[in-house]
């Protein structure tokens, strides 16, 4: 028991510190706990020959599995279209934006795994993050604790809770008749839930400022270069996307967009006309109405034209957010080949915009910028005109899987990398939601284990070609695997020992005639503080015989003192051993000590709120 409690506190040490990465800490403790474990009267810190089990772990595999199952998702394009709907209600508040993801997750999470829910809208956030310009650091933690704290909404939103009847049904063998307790049902503890989640939403909105990180984390988004930024910063274009309202009775409606392109500085680069947006249309066609246009170019040239035509600037972006997004598309640059089939001809003759689906913004030869939105040095120029020559470098706006097809022609040399170059396979959607379907029926309506249940959507997706294998190998975040399978053998030192017991006792005798209350909050602690070093499902197996036992001591209710265990046991928010809380906390860039202060106080907040809302209810 000592060399655990020193293995403990030299975890601990390793992960506040941050001395090394916190997954090789991990790593770093599974090979003490197997070397110590041949040391002579260590025998039983761990059997070696199952050191290795937690790679092969219920809690692992789901992980693995969830993850793949959320790329599949994400690769047919319904997660940008989730990010959309999120942002069309939520904008680029954050205000807005962390209550609704937040609230989304908890509930979600309240009927399957946390880690499950949490794993599936990563990529979600991701999105939002990269479109809002909020710090991904600043969404994925509210999103992560109330995915935590959606497991206390229901009787199978979380390990514990499901264990709970069962431990309760053994526990009442050795009970009087008048004290045995009835199993919980299904909804027996949503109050209790809706309110932490409620909580947690509450304490992000009003202290986020304070005890959210303020730096981003590494950008794992690969979304290219934003559209206004790039254009002014290399090309001097400075020019702007608007979003401007075409009425019915608009002097615009019969003009040719080329010809609108040219006279009044500017480039329409897309138009949506009855329920359908294209960015490919040919700057031959005239324009019809009521539509809407995504126009470059600069404010007051764009509000002059707006003025002209009895047009409506938008403030911001609707129609064309998803389009301009730069998860979707983007500003990319490719240089025409000496031998491209494109010399000596210009874009009107090509067709250009619909031929290769990329609407040009400029042609940049030698020193000179030719643009239809004037530079700081040059006027405009109508480009539609302008002859292809070799060498010359197109600027222009495209979607990213347009990119990749074009990178495949030898007219072009794409010259823009950062940029998502997996394509979108929207054609394999029904694929991906119908095993999604399954896994989550699986999960909801059989006794059919978890990592099974998620395993067999991940395995459908790869069969139908929702994703490859490759692909799948890549979703998976490995940093994550390798901390949660690690610390698995010294959450079982701590148990198989007799530590856990041994600190659960000596804490239940000081705790020995004090009121009721102080008992019941002195077991929230202890399972809170166990949840951290050692499974939640170990913490509540070793808990709730004794909290039992401590209530018929008291005159308390078991039945109460065996859900605090139960609750308690998801307060696990200080430091990332959690499964969700190390599933963010790459994607993110968090420090360990970015848990140890917003956690350590939603930590306490949860102690108050379940203990109160517990026994307001029972």
């Amino acid at each position: 028991m000592g060399v655990v409690c020193t293995l403990l506190a030299f975890t601990v040490f390793l992960f506040v510190s941050e001395i090394i990465r916190i997954d090789l800490s991990a790593i770093l403790v599974l090979v003490l706990i197997g070397l110590l474990s041949y040391a002579p009267g260590l025998g039983n810190l761990a059997d070696v020959t199952f050191l290795f089990d937690g790679f092969a772990s219920n809690a692992v595999i789901s992980i693995i599995a969830v993850m793949i199952v959320g790329a599949g998702l994400d690769k047919t394009g319904i997660m940008n279209k989730v990010a959309a709907v999120i942002l069309k209600y939520g904008g680029k508040s954050e205000g807005r934006v962390v209550p609704i993801i937040s609230g989304t997750v908890g509930v979600i999470s309240s009927f399957m795994q946390n880690v499950g829910a949490a794993a599936l809208f990563l990529p979600v956030v991701s999105r939002i993050s990269s479109r809002s310009g909020i710090p991904l650091s600043r969404l994925l933690m509210p999103m992560g604790f109330c995915a935590i704290l959606g497991g206390t909404m229901t009787m199978v939103g979380s390990s514990p809770l499901i264990l709970l009847n069962d431990l309760i049904l053994t526990a009442n063998d050795s009970l009087p008749a008048s004290q045995k307790m009835e199993p919980f049902g299904l909804f027996s503890v949503t109050p209790i839930g809706a309110v932490l989640i409620l909580t947690g939403v509450g304490y992000f909105l009003l202290l986020g400022r304070w005890v959210l990180p303020e730096a981003e984390g590494p950008d794992n988004t690969g979304t290219g270069q934003g559209t206004q930024e790039y254009l002014q910063r290399v090309y001097g274009l400075k020019a702007d996307v608007f979003e401007v309202v075409v009425p019915e009775d608009s002097p615009l409606v019969g003009e040719i967009l080329a010809d609108i392109n040219h006279e009044n500085h500017l480039y329409i680069i897309s138009t949506f006309y009855r329920g359908k947006t294209s960015m490919v249309q040919v700057l031959t066609a005239e324009i019809a109405a009521p539509c809407r246009l995504a126009i470059v170019g600069r404010r007051w040239e764009v509000e002059k034209f707006a003025e002209k035509y009895g047009l409506t600037v938008l403030p911001d972006l609707d129609i064309f957010v998803e389009e301009f997004a730069p998860t979707n598309a983007g500003v990319a640059e490719v240089v025409v080949t000496p031998d491209s089939k494109l010399i000596g001809k210009c874009p009107r003759e090509l067709l250009f915009r619909k031929t290769y689906g990329m609407s040009l913004l400029a042609i940049h030869r030698g020193e000179e910028t030719l643009s239809h939105v004037e530079t700081e040095d040059h006027e405009s120029t109508q480009i539609g005109l302008e002859k292809f020559q070799a060498g010359d470098m197109l600027v222009a706006h495209t979607r990213w899987d347009n990119l990749m097809r074009i990178k495949r022609d030898p007219d072009f040399v794409v010259v823009t990398t950062d940029f998502p170059q997996d394509e979108l396979r929207p054609q394999k959607v029904g694929w991906a939601l119908a095993f999604f379907a399954i896994s989550l029926s699986l999960i909801l309506f059989t006794d059919v284990r978890l990592s099974l249940c998620l395993l067999t959507g991940a395995v459908g997706m790869m069969l139908t070609r929702v994703l490859s294998v490759d692909e799948a190998y890549r979703a998976v975040g490995w940093n994550t695997v390798f901390l949660l399978a690690c610390l698995i053998p010294l959450g079982q030192a701590v148990q198989n020992t007799g530590t856990a017991a041994w600190i659960a006792q000596q804490i239940m005798i000081i705790l020995d005639g004090w009121p009721l209350w102080s008992l019941q909050t002195g077991i929230a602690i202890l399972a809170t503080a166990f949840s951290l070093v050692m499974s939640n499902v170990g913490a509540t197996v070793l808990l709730v015989p004794l909290a039992v036992s401590i209530a018929v001591a008291a005159g308390g209710n078991p039945a109460v003192f065996a859900l605090t265990v139960a609750i308690s046991t998801s307060n696990s928010f200080i430091i990332p051993t959690h499964q969700v809380n190390a599933l963010i906390m790459g994607p993110a860039g968090y420090k360990v000590m970015d848990f140890v202060r917003s956690g350590g106080i939603m930590t306490a907040l949860f102690l108050v709120v379940s203990l109160l809302m517990i026994n307001v209810i029972y």
